[in-house]
């Protein structure tokens, strides 16, 4: 089976940066709007692995290459312990649907004002679902543990990084340049697999 280009479902040019970072030149990557798509999503699942589901499954119609196209999306956010898994997948909307990343860091910073660092606990997932020009559909998971930080601390990264501390190196995702960002997040991960998955089926 050939192979040669994947199109990812979404319009965040900072998720697919860290996805061709991770991947490498072997594909010609394209965003939604690259590969001349343009159709609402609507994300209603209840986990993330159902919005990446999703997500591929409302571009499908839209590819005209089929033979040689992989469909690929992802859906991630951050979930706090203290706060019963939030925002979990509403991670992106937390603050309200037009929500700059500022806005949703504010929210949570508000949130857990009086919570000590003890009790800050938190995860960042990543899935990631496939569609494969056989009709195969295919998911995996990404997780990464971590605390949340008393104040947004770092200048680098995207989304909730200034204040995810993940728990190996101490440091905010922000705290770090994206290569070693992307040696242990939750993207990197989730991509990880999904590299190895897309691999044994051209190999198949």
């Amino acid at each position: 089976m050939s192979n040669n280009k994947i199109i990812v479902a979404t319009g965040n040019k900072d998720k697919v940066k860290e996805i061709k970072d991770e991947i490498g030149s072997s594909f010609e990557m394209l965003t939604m709007k690259e590969a001349g798509i343009d159709v609402d999503i609507v994300e209603d699942g209840k986990t993330f692995e159902e919005n990446a589901l999703i997500k591929v499954r409302t571009i499908k119609p839209y590819i005209k290459d089929k033979d040689h196209t992989i469909l690929m999306a992802d859906d991630s956010g951050l979930c706090v312990d203290v706060l019963n898994g939030a925002p979990g997948i509403f991670s992106a909307r937390y603050a309200g649907p037009n929500a700059t990343y500022l806005d949703n860091n504010q929210k949570l910073l508000d949130a857990m004002k009086n919570v000590p660092p003890s009790k800050r606990d938190a995860e960042f997932v990543c899935s990631i679902a496939l569609i494969f020009p056989d009709g195969e559909e295919w998911t995996c998971r990404g997780v990464v543990h971590g605390k949340i930080a008393m104040d947004i601390t770092g200048h680098d990264g995207f989304g909730y990084d200034p204040l995810f501390i993940e728990n190996q190196s101490g440091l905010t995702y922000a705290q770090m340049s994206l290569e070693e960002k992307n040696k242990i997040s939750h993207r990197s991960i989730a991509v990880a697999k999904a590299c190895e998955k897309i691999k044994s089926k051209i190999n198949a």
